[in-house]
């Protein structure tokens, strides 16, 4: 089944004996797209194999230059599912606390559908590609992390908006510098390139990352 396909190749969902795994192959990427997308391919590949062990995680199954298999995670993205218990959330944070932990910022929250929420009612994260991974936990490591929580705490917001603490609005408040740096520039030069030039658009939260 496929889930998504776009410049740097597709992403579909592989069933029949066994568990269903997800699978990314690069082989109908752009040629001009395709050494930027064997760098995102390797970039899921070393922050999964870091996560190994987490629960809420894919586990990566095996990667190569140009293909990666990881585990699929049962569960609807949040813009479907509505999450309005604060228990989700907190479990959420504490998610991303050992993301952090393990040396691993994920970088692309603030689209909803890289939020899943399972049956059980628990948090999982999918679409590792703009992930980073270092051992070294530096200033720049602790501003994205910071930002990785800001945007978890933009979604509680809107789905949990009584739940949110002093401390938790004020950190919506103050955006790091990257977020900063993004919204003064780095957004507007992305939307022309993506929409302008190549007519593709990623659309955050509206379902294009959503399986």
């Amino acid at each position: 089944m496929l889930l998504k396909k776009d410049m740097f190749g597709q992403v579909f969902l592989r069933t029949g004996d066994g568990d269903p795994v997800v699978v990314r192959e690069l082989g109908s990427a752009r040629r001009w797209a395709r050494p930027v997308a064997r760098r995102l391919l390797a970039r899921e590949a070393r922050a999964l194999a870091a996560l190994d062990g987490i629960e809420g995680v894919p586990r990566l199954l095996r990667a190569g230059p140009d293909r990666l298999e990881r585990s699929w995670i049962e569960g609807r993205p949040m813009h479907h599912a509505r999450p309005q218990d604060p228990g989700y959330f907190r479990r959420a944070k504490r998610l991303l606390q050992r993301l952090h932990r393990a040396g691993v910022v994920h970088n692309d929250l603030a689209k909803e559908p890289n939020w899943i929420v399972t049956p059980s009612l628990e948090p999982a994260l999918i679409d590792f590609q703009l992930a980073w991974h270092t051992r070294r936990r530096g200033r720049l490591f602790r501003l994205l992390a910071r930002e990785d929580l800001r945007h978890l705490l933009k979604h509680k917001r809107t789905y949990c908006p009584q739940q949110l603490t002093q401390r938790e609005r004020r950190i919506l408040e103050t955006p790091g510098l990257p977020s900063r740096l993004w919204m003064a520039s780095g957004k507007r030069v992305y939307r022309l390139i993506t929409r302008r030039l190549l007519g593709w658009a990623d659309r955050e939260g509206a379902g294009d990352r959503s399986l």
